[in-house]
């Protein structure tokens, strides 16, 4: 296991940081990930790392920027570190996740947060 891991998930309160799918509804730990890859300048340190479903953090790889689909612009992605997420995303009435900014509209689009199995899986996070 990440030795970054048991601080990571507390400050996370074991949720995503991307989608707030609780780690509870599955039956293994969620990944630390570095927000801004190591590979592409991105430190090792705690205010680098997020808790990530294995979903979120398969589509984001170590993609930076998305296209936001109302103005077909690139832009950052979510930054759980330096973003408030009710800032970038909402929930509706389909319990889907909406992005209500260009950062929340790409990070929905590229982490594909509205994927049929995602959307089925929802309410039940929620209960």
């Amino acid at each position: 296991m990440n030795p970054r891991y048991p601080d990571t998930a507390a400050r996370a309160a074991h949720r995503c940081e991307y989608c707030r799918a609780p780690e509870v509804a599955f039956n293994f730990p969620f990944e630390v990930e570095h927000v801004i890859p190591t590979n592409q300048g991105g430190a090792d340190r705690s205010e680098n790392v997020a808790l990530s479903c294995r979903s979120c953090n398969i589509y984001k790889a170590d993609h930076l920027n998305g296209i936001d689909a109302a103005s077909g612009e690139s832009v950052r992605l979510f930054h759980p570190r330096i973003d408030r997420w009710a800032e970038h995303f909402a929930a509706t009435d389909e319990d889907a996740s909406g992005g209500i900014t260009p950062i929340g509209r790409a990070t929905v689009s590229l982490f594909r947060m509205n994927s049929p199995v995602q959307v089925q899986a929802r309410p039940g996070w929620r209960a």
